[in-house]
């Protein structure tokens, strides 16, 4: 994992400092609001609908069982006890007093921490496959490209006012667990000809108010001109976006009105200028960030252990654990981990200050340190020995993470809604606390199989409702909260947008109408088909028959 360098460190640390001055001076009256506004989103620091919201990045979701101990001092001194991770991989506070946000900015920095870049109009935390550097599938670690990602936009002072915010995936797996194609930029990693490292690069996807699937500008990049290529993207975006509609400044609607073809064009031409300039990676500076992810020290192990093997042949709840909630592990006798944050009664993302101390210390125990945050907000152990698995789910379910519902109905993607974000249209998480309640029955949901299920209190689509199997989105109406409904979406390689069924429902009828979708699709798929395979070979009409009536 990468740790700071003095320079990192001063940089962090005079940011604190800086920052601590502002809010002195906002606080004596000596900064208007108008003033201030700029200077706290710079810090991750959003006014919301109670308190000051603190954003803490989570660079490409990784942390030290450290971090996350420090994380929990937070929310414990400074909040009400618990954090929101993000699908940005990234954690909020919501209950922070604004005079403590630089004491806890200075607790964060002392422990690699900060808040940069968690907003404003620049480039964005850089998120990947949460299973990055373990996963079986890989064909090459992300973690050092997004780490070198990460340092070229920080603080780059020609990309530090664009248009609008901006967001960069990159996946290195067959399988794109990092939802490249609805990112501003998705970098998804390949193998050339002569079996070298590049990026297939695609532009323009996003979710909000206009969802938009990426396409690619080019499907061989070498490694070493990532950052020149980069430069030329962003710099194509910063001088043609819009800045006289936030809601048209996006890259997605810069590369609709080109076209795919007009805006790669630009981007080539830009290019042109800086291909092997001073930003080309030489294989030191590849060789000095890998060297930041290398393998820990990984025993020689067996495969599974009797006790394992015995362990799941008598225990039901650990297999079915087992089964939803760890994954393969490129060494054999490892698996990951997956902590659920989406048991019944908890909001979606939502963890105690108990509980991150807790993983942070099974973290140590039972790996090497490291622990990972997904975008579908749980919380990730990478490296647990088999042998370990069912010491750690007895831990995990006294904790109240270990609900076996990994992309079940109930590993609800949710954003916070109208219960603290001041944009949000309707609320979030008393829908989503009312599905879990009416879905809670295992057996169930086992027999029901992966279903996405994702929603967003407001267009901005911070729950990525659009790629969920069964979208929902909270809408107003004449000051009253309605509840649309989408299905067929799904993210991955296959990413699509999924289609709205019709007229909103009123949030007390979700969970039953969640309930007749579901029945449709037990009663139509096929042998083995999962819930977004049946929507798709029948089409979105006899769910809409069964929600709103045959003469809808």
């Amino acid at each position: 994992m990468y740790r700071y360098n003095d320079i990192d460190q001063r940089m962090v640390d005079e940011r604190v400092a800086q920052f601590r001055d502002q809010t002195e001076r906002f606080l004596a009256g000596e900064l208007s609001d108008e003033e201030f506004r700029p200077l706290r989103l710079m810090n991750g620091l959003y006014i919301q609908r109670h308190a000051p919201m603190l954003r803490v990045a989570i660079p490409y979701g990784h942390l030290r069982s450290g971090q996350l101990r420090a994380l929990a001092a937070v929310a414990r001194r400074w909040d009400r006890g618990y954090g929101h991770f993000t699908t940005r991989q990234n954690i909020q506070f919501n209950w922070p007093a604004l005079e403590t946000i630089p004491d806890i900015l200075a607790e964060l920095a002392r422990v690699e921490m900060h808040a940069i870049q968690t907003s404003g109009n620049c480039v964005r935390n850089t998120t990947t496959d949460a299973f990055a550097g373990v996963a079986a599938d890989e064909l090459a670690d992300p973690r050092p490209w997004c780490e070198i990602i990460r340092q070229w936009s920080t603080l780059h002072p020609e990309f530090a006012y664009l248009p609008r915010k901006f967001k960069i995936a990159v996946s290195g797996s067959l399988e794109d667990r990092a939802a490249t194609r609805v990112h501003d930029i998705g970098l998804q990693m390949v193998r050339g000809n002569a079996g070298e490292t590049g990026f297939r690069v695609l532009v323009g996807g996003g979710l909000g108010r206009t969802p938009v699937i990426g396409e690619v500008i080019r499907e061989f990049l070498p490694a070493r001109h990532l950052l020149t290529y980069l430069d030329a993207v962003l710099r194509v975006y910063n001088r043609y976006g819009r800045r006289d509609n936030k809601y048209k400044a996006r890259i997605k609607i810069l590369v609709k009105a080109m076209t795919v073809e007009g805006f790669a064009a630009k981007v080539d031409e830009e290019w042109r200028h800086l291909i092997d300039g001073p930003s080309t990676l030489r294989d030191e500076d590849i060789a000095h960030f890998a060297q930041f992810f290398e393998d820990p020290d990984y025993a020689a192990r067996p495969g599974r252990t009797g006790d394992f093997a015995l362990r799941l042949a008598e225990d039901r709840a650990f297999a079915r654990w087992v089964e939803r909630n760890t994954r393969g592990h490129k060494v054999a006798g490892y698996r990951s981990v997956v902590l659920s944050l989406k048991s019944t009664g908890s909001p979606p993302g939502d963890i105690r200050a108990e509980q991150m101390e807790a993983a942070a210390d099974w973290a140590d125990r039972f790996g090497f340190g490291e622990l990972r945050v997904s975008h579908e907000q749980n919380l990730i152990l990478p490296d647990v020995r088999e042998a370990d698995l069912y010491e750690l789910w007895q831990l995990a379910r006294e904790a109240g993470v270990a609900t076996p519902n990994i992309g079940l109905l109930t590993d609800i993607i949710c954003c916070p809604g109208g219960d603290f974000c001041s944009l949000a249209n309707a609320k979030s998480i008393p829908v989503a606390e009312a599905i879990q309640r009416a879905f809670d029955d295992m057996d169930y949901l086992h027999d029901l199989g992966d279903i996405e299920l994702n929603m967003s209190g407001c267009m901005n689509a911070c729950g990525h409702h659009h790629i969920g199997n069964i979208g929902i989105l909270g809408v107003d109406k004449n000051g009253e909260e309605w509840y649309q409904i989408t299905l067929g979406g799904q993210q991955g390689e296959a990413a699509r947008l999924g289609k709205v069924i019709g007229p909103s429902f009123a949030r007390a009828r979700v969970p039953e109408v969640i309930g007749r979708i579901l029945q449709v699709y037990v009663d139509a798929r096929a042998q083995g088909e999962r819930f977004v395979e049946t929507v798709e070979r029948v089409g979105i009409a006899p769910f809409k028959e069964s929600v709103y009536g045959a003469h809808h």
